[in-house]
Parts: C-alpha cells; sequence; structure tokens
C-alpha cells in the first residue's frame, strides 16, 4: 500500500493530470480553480510534464483552443469555475457532439448576482444539458482517482464524449487532505496513449462541426444521447479496473448505512461527508436512516437510482442549487421524475440548502430530518424548502 501523504486537493488533481500524460492545457485563472492551472504551469515551465500550456485571454478562448487540440488527437485539459464556466458555455455545446474527449474539473462556485465566490453547484447546473459526462467527487482522494479515470473514460472509442470532473470550491479545492498517490508506472498500466479515431491535419482533410439541416439535426441529437446514457457501462467497467489495480472500487452511486434503514438522505458532492455525520448522529438515536450518494451525475443512473430508492419510504433529497421560478433543486426533481412511474414509491422531500457556501453542519442535516418527519406525518410536504432562510 502507498504511504499516505498530505496535498491541497487542487494541487492533487495538477499531479492526477501530469501522470495522464496530457499534451495540451488551455486555461484562464478564476478563484476557486487557479491553483490547479498554477501548479501545471509550473510543471510546464520546470520540465516536468512535457505538455503545451496555451495562454489565453478567457475562458471562452480556453475551451476554443481545447477543442482545437481535441481535434488533432492531443490528449487536452483545462479547468474552470463559476462565470468562466458560463463563459465557456457556448463552446461546451460544440465539443460534445463533436464527440472531443476533453477532460475539465470545475471548481464549483455561486453564479453572480450578487457577486461572491463561494461555493454551490449553480454553475454545473445551469450547463447540465450540455452533453458531457458529469462526475461530482466528494473529497481530494476521489478527485486524484476521477480525473485519471475521466480520461481513460473520455477516449474509449465507445465513448468518444468530454468528461467533468466537478469539485466543490473551496471545501474541498483549497483544502489540505490525506491521500494514496498513484505511480506512473500503475497509471501507464491502466491509461494508454490516446489514439484518436479522426483528427484533423492537412494531408487528410475531414470535416468536423459542420451545418445541419433540420432535417438531420433530430438524429444527431439522438445520437449523442444514445451515446452519452450508452457510456454509463464503460464508465463502471472503468472503475472497476482501477479498483482492481489501486483497491479504491467507485460506483455510480453508493449507499451507507442503508441495509435497514427506512429514510435517507441523497447528497451529491462534499455534503456526502457531512451527510454521514448527521446519519450516525441520527442512529445514534435509534433512528434507522442512512445516506444515499450520487457519484455520477451525467449520464444519470436512473436504473440505479431506482433500485436504491425503492428500498426505502423517505427520500430527502439535499440540493445545493435553486431552480429560481421552478419546483426547487435539480436533483430532487430528477429523482422524482424517476420514480413518479413506480407503486408505492417513497416520500420525496427537497432541501435546498448551502447556497454560496452558507454552513450547514451535520446539526442542522438533523432537523431537515425531523422537519421531513414532521411533514410526511402530517402531510404536508412542500414542493421544497429553502432551509437556513431568516425570517
Amino acid at each position: 500500500m502507498t504511504k499516505k501523504i498530505g496535498m491541497e486537493v487542487s494541487i492533487m488533481v495538477s499531479e492526477a493530470v501530469k501522470l495522464a500524460n496530457v499534451d495540451v492545457i488551455a486555461a484562464y485563472p478564476i478563484t476557486p480553480q487557479t491553483h490547479i492551472v498554477e501548479h501545471l504551469s509550473e510543471l510546464v515551465a520546470d520540465g516536468e510534464l512535457d505538455a503545451e500550456y496555451v495562454c489565453v485571454e478567457s475562458e471562452h478562448s480556453a475551451m476554443s483552443a481545447c477543442a482545437g487540440s481535441s481535434a488533432t488527437g492531443a490528449r487536452t485539459y483545462t479547468a474552470t469555475a463559476s462565470q468562466g464556466l458560463q463563459l465557456m458555455s457556448e463552446i461546451l455545446y460544440i465539443v460534445a457532439p463533436m464527440r472531443l474527449p476533453i477532460v475539465m474539473t470545475v471548481a464549483n462556485r455561486t453564479l453572480a448576482a450578487p457577486l461572491t465566490i463561494w461555493n454551490d453547484h449553480s454553475d454545473i447546473m445551469s450547463n447540465r444539458e450540455c452533453g458531457w459526462i458529469m462526475i461530482f467527487v466528494e473529497n481530494g482522494q476521489e478527485d486524484f482517482d476521477q480525473t485519471i479515470c475521466a480520461f481513460k473514460i473520455a477516449e474509449d472509442r465507445r465513448v468518444l464524449l468530454p468528461v467533468i470532473v466537478n469539485m466543490d470550491g473551496f471545501i474541498l479545492s483549497h483544502v489540505i487532505e490525506p491521500f494514496e498517490p498513484v505511480d506512473q508506472e500503475t497509471v501507464d498500466k491502466f491509461l494508454p496513449p490516446y489514439e484518436p479515431l479522426y483528427t484533423l491535419h492537412p494531408d487528410k482533410p475531414v470535416t468536423m462541426g459542420a451545418f445541419s439541416m433540420p432535417e438531420m439535426f433530430t438524429e444527431t441529437k439522438m445520437a449523442h444521447d444514445v451515446a452519452l446514457r450508452e457510456s454509463e457501462k464503460v464508465i463502471k467497467e472503468i472503475w472497476e479496473e482501477w479498483g482492481k489495480l489501486t483497491g479504491r472500487y467507485y460506483t455510480a452511486i453508493e449507499e451507507y448505512k442503508t441495509d435497514d434503514a427506512d429514510t435517507v438522505f441523497v447528497t451529491i458532492g462534499s455534503f456526502s461527508e457531512l451527510g454521514m455525520e448527521a446519519v450516525d448522529l441520527l442512529r445514534e438515536k435509534g433512528l434507522k436512516v442512512g445516506l444515499v450518494k450520487i457519484r455520477l451525475f451525467r449520464p444519470f443512473p436512473i436504473d440505479d437510482i431506482i433500485s436504491s430508492l425503492t428500498k426505502f419510504k423517505n427520500v430527502l433529497v439535499i440540493d445545493r442549487f435553486l431552480s429560481l421560478g421552478g419546483i426547487g433543486g435539480p436533483i430532487a426533481a430528477e429523482i422524482k421524475a424517476v420514480l413518479y412511474p413506480i407503486k408505492n414509491s417513497p416520500n420525496v422531500v427537497d432541501f435546498v440548502c448551502g447556497l454560496s457556501g452558507r454552513d450547514v453542519p451535520p446539526e442542522e442535516f438533523v432537523e431537515m430530518y425531523d422537519t421531513a418527519m414532521d411533514a410526511i406525518k402530517n402531510e404536508k410536504i412542500k414542493e421544497f424548502y429553502l432551509w437556513g432562510v431568516r425570517e
């Protein structure tokens, strides 16, 4: 077993990108992802990473440069957050149907206004339909592992789709955590050199991203959707392979203390570890409570969600994004849609909390549990609860 070391999570991500032997990095600094690309620029400048580091003037240019480099067959990486992801948005919707296997870290941060630099999921949830594979991590070890796995997933010939690895800004990005590194030999065994299917080259011209008439557009969207949905089984295969190499196995969803549970929290990202602490507190009171963590968000693991959540009476979803003018949080909305056709499906209670980094300690999870149980008992479940609003 490799000895654990302490490292800032952003630097862990940079070291994972280095181990993946990327060819091109194009990025623009924005809090809280800046430490990732700063460290990568140092690795390139010091000759520790043989890659092209492209300094660009904006995030829109960063993703445009990534599109070009990936189209020529280069293993490509970038990172961003918040308004930077929004500025990239136009190109996000281009590279996915072009099947360019770019890997990106998003250090999730609130969208302005008002101006804020703290964490929630408004940046990624505003782009959740862009056609990328999306993974959420709860700690630094996951971030390190999933960054390496992301390249193998993206470049698999059965997938050929870009991947976003989401980590909570500041809560993870700027925190020093223990983790087990992996040596270059292990990564090389797991991640072979990238061999693109098609590339842009003047000696053999091809067309990428061509204009589509309405008569063909629906078919292209269906092809993209099918590819994204079918990537789920490949993702699981690759996670299994990583587990055999490292002893760290990953699944689309993960359960905690659910064997005898009648009620579960459903979490995504770093809230998962807080939720586990809350489960422990509730268990001490003799309550049968567990937790289900969603790791794979796109493609949404529908079968796994159904198989897991239909075992319980009550499902308390913890969302970190408010769909303004909508029906609460997107995680709860998707879970409700998945469970709707199923007879005797569980009660689903949606809590939107932690917006822009507002602290939600384990004790407040316990309060959310009490609120949900009271609402269920009295048959007065609200569409959603915007938690912690001061009156």
